[in-house]
């Protein structure tokens, strides 16, 4: 029963956010012709471009049911008017299943945004359309101390299974494990589970990005705060993208759409509206993990 009260407060703050989001008025998008002329013939033919997400990542993703809304969705949306394609989404259960789902073609990539690594650029191209963070969200007044990865060792922490943060967490567990304290990692297939975890004490800390973890603070009614933020954790430079198969031919020309949405300044109309400003970019670029910009 405490489990359900909890789930539905904390799925509740999300929708009273995207209610208010939902006033900001998105500018209708020209079609153009040249972008669209890139596009593979299969996929003109067909009309659609299928999208595929992992679940819930405010504000980014807010899946209610078949509904996905949220900043993700505006600019999908804004890409689909300029392609003169319908982009349709689908959930799947955490970014392995998306991955294995855009290698087996059954969709055309993962819009996100995913975390771009140099790892990950071998079997995928990312083209990258926000810059991110990543740091801890805990209970109010920090009650556990932690203020860096060092200060995770002998806790509780929730991250995305299959994410980076979660390869970057049991790397810190295995240097937290030879000083003596381990670390309980807890991996969850989604946001909202892993920070109804610390809400209801299962967990110390959700270790995720800053974006969606400010989104749960900020919805928390004062129950949880960030930690360790304005430190790497672990991290150099992080870009978050949208993933596609291998030297897609759909690669740049989502590119060259985001670029166009930043341009004319439908970019920042929708990441403004869902609180995304610190998380812009100015140009958008294909592997920009662990180099410049294309």
């Amino acid at each position: 029963m405490k489990k359900t009260i909890l789930a539905a407060a904390v799925f509740g703050s999300v929708f009273a956010q995207q209610a208010l989001a939902e006033d900001v008025k998105i500018p209708e998008q020209a079609l153009n012709e040249a972008l669209r002329a890139r596009l593979p013939e299969d996929i003109i033919k067909a009309g659609v471009i299928n999208d595929v997400n992992s679940g819930s990542f405010p504000p980014y993703q807010i899946i209610n049911g078949k509904d996905v809304n949220g900043d993700a969705t505006d600019m999908t949306d804004a890409l689909g008017q300029l392609l003169g394609i319908k982009i349709t989404h689908s959930t799947v259960s955490g970014l392995p299943s998306v991955l294995s789902g855009i290698s087996a073609g059954r969709y055309q990539l993962g819009f996100g945004p995913n975390g771009d690594f140099p790892s990950r650029q071998g079997a995928n191209d990312f083209v990258d359309w926000v810059r991110e963070y990543v740091v801890f969200a805990v209970k109010h007044g920090n009650p556990e101390g932690i203020t860096s990865l060092d200060t995770a060792c002998g806790k509780r922490i929730a991250v995305m299974a299959g994410g980076s943060a979660e390869k970057v967490i049991k790397e810190q567990n295995e240097k937290c494990t030879a000083d003596g304290k381990p670390i309980e990692v807890q991996s969850y297939n989604d946001q909202p589970s892993s920070i109804l975890a610390v809400r209801s004490n299962r967990a110390d800390a959700f270790f995720s990005s800053q974006a969606p973890l400010t989104y749960f603070v900020q919805q928390s009614n004062g129950q949880l705060e960030l930690a360790a933020t304005g430190q790497k954790n672990g991290f150099d430079d992080l870009y978050q993208g949208a993933v596609l198969p291998k030297d897609s031919p759909l690669s740049e020309v989502f590119r060259d759409g985001i670029q166009m949405l930043i341009d004319n300044g439908t970019y920042a109309t929708i990441m403004k509206k869902w609180g995304l400003e610190k998380n812009m970019i100015d140009k958008a670029g294909i592997n920009l993990a662990g180099k410049t910009a294309q």
